[in-house]
């Protein structure tokens, strides 16, 4: 079995970013990995602002508390005063381009207009609630790189510099299998020995989030010709073939010697709980020696059929594969060190422990670590990362990756 950082070298070796491009408007670009890094045109803000509602002074004009100014304009959002004089205030509103002389902004509420003039209740320093030109992008700065996965702030920040539209590579096409004459789909009655395919809904699930065209091909009998042909029609048009079931080595399971058949097959077999049986290849024209990017293949990854080993094995191994192939550079979960509050005997294979944080921040376990209990991923805020032999003990700082990093 292959240790979990050499099983992820490979998959990540065999990963080949998708080079085709497209430009898609920003507001529907969240979830895509930026093809082409942005520079901003302008200045963010392009003229120095108030972040509050006041008067814009000259901090000359107000020496002590209880001075006395005339109000000479009057500067909403969207204009432009003109330069303030002497003794002399303008009231101003938030976002509003602070007036030329003016050098410092006083809130409202400690100013106080009486009759004709502005008791300015308050000291100001220079810069007082002015929001600098540039002080947040300046013109001509990179203000997101090639190979950023862009979330609701960078497109908002794509937005407010202008950009209509974003470059981004294109979608990742991955076609989806389960294997099992025992799936049913929900809404479907029960037969003897048989069970709902949740893998199906949550990996589906799980690829729609990271952005990837999910080519959804249902249940594959279990036989050896079925799941070949199965293969073959996945592997026309799509990059990535996915399927949960028919990894390990019963009788039954039919997926390795298929994909044996079909391509090639570079690991089987993880040193991780849960999640053992892992396959991970190709599938069409064989990698030649001048064909080391696999042109005309589509990757394979095969996951296990339990669905905790399911959803585990795609979020530490698949989701990183992933990733790359679409381009983008940050590929790895950031962890956190946290407190486990239980004890718990160390395994031989490196473990994925269901956790979640409590009120006092430590981590509490899931009692029952069982690859076929889903409803601990549900429980669960993330999950411990647990190197191989090496048992927990209630107060050790543990390596948790929340799942707020990994969906």
């Amino acid at each position: 079995m292959l240790e979990f950082e050499d099983a992820l070298g490979r998959l990540l070796a065999g990963a080949h970013p998708v080079g085709e491009t497209e430009s898609v408007p920003t507001q529907a670009a969240a979830g895509r990995v930026l093809a082409t890094g942005l520079q901003s045109a302008i200045d963010v803000p392009p003229l120095d602002n108030t972040s509050m509602d006041g008067y814009a002074v000259r901090c000359a004009d107000v020496p002590a508390s209880g001075a006395k100014l005339a109000v000479a304009q009057r500067i909403p959002a969207g204009s432009v005063g003109h330069t303030l004089a002497p003794g002399t205030a303008a009231r101003i509103f938030t976002g509003a381009p602070v007036p030329a002389g003016a050098d410092a902004v006083v809130m409202q509420e400690l100013c106080a207009v009486e009759g004709d003039s502005l008791a300015v209740n308050h000291v100001p320093h220079v810069g007082e609630w002015i929001r600098r030109r540039g002080e947040d992008i300046a013109a001509g700065a990179e203000v997101l790189a090639s190979g950023t996965r862009l979330t609701a702030a960078h497109v908002g920040v794509a937005a407010s510099v202008g950009a209509a539209q974003l470059t981004v590579y294109r979608r990742l096409r991955v076609a989806l299998f389960s294997t099992g004459d025992e799936l049913a789909m929900p809404g479907e009655p029960l037969k003897p020995g048989g069970i709902y395919n949740s893998n199906r809904y949550t990996l589906s699930a799980l690829l729609e989030g990271l952005g990837c065209v999910v080519d959804d091909m249902g249940i594959v009998p279990d036989t050896r010709d079925a799941t070949r042909a199965a293969l073959r029609n996945a592997a026309a048009g799509n990059d990535l073939i996915l399927t949960s079931g028919g990894v390990s080595v019963g009788e039954e399971d039919h997926v390795k010697p298929a994909v044996e058949a079909e391509g090639s097959l570079d690991l089987w077999k993880i040193s991780i709980k849960p999640g053992k049986p892992l396959a991970f290849g190709r599938v069409g024209p064989r990698v030649g020696a001048d064909d080391t990017a696999g042109k005309g293949a589509a990757a394979f990854i095969g996951l296990p059929g339990n669905p905790v080993s399911s959803f585990v094995t795609f979020l530490m191994l698949v989701r990183p594969f992933i990733l790359k192939s679409q381009g983008a550079t940050e590929l790895r979960p950031r962890a956190r060190g946290l407190q486990a509050d239980f004890d718990c005997k160390g395994d031989p294979r490196r473990e994925f422990l269901r956790a979640r944080i409590n009120d006092t921040g430590g981590l509490d376990l899931f009692p029952n670590q069982s690859s076929g209990v889903l409803t601990s991923c549900t429980w669960a805020d993330g999950l411990i990362d647990n190197p191989p032999r090496h048992a927990i003990v209630s107060g050790d700082t543990v390596r948790f990756l929340p799942f707020s990093e990994l969906l």
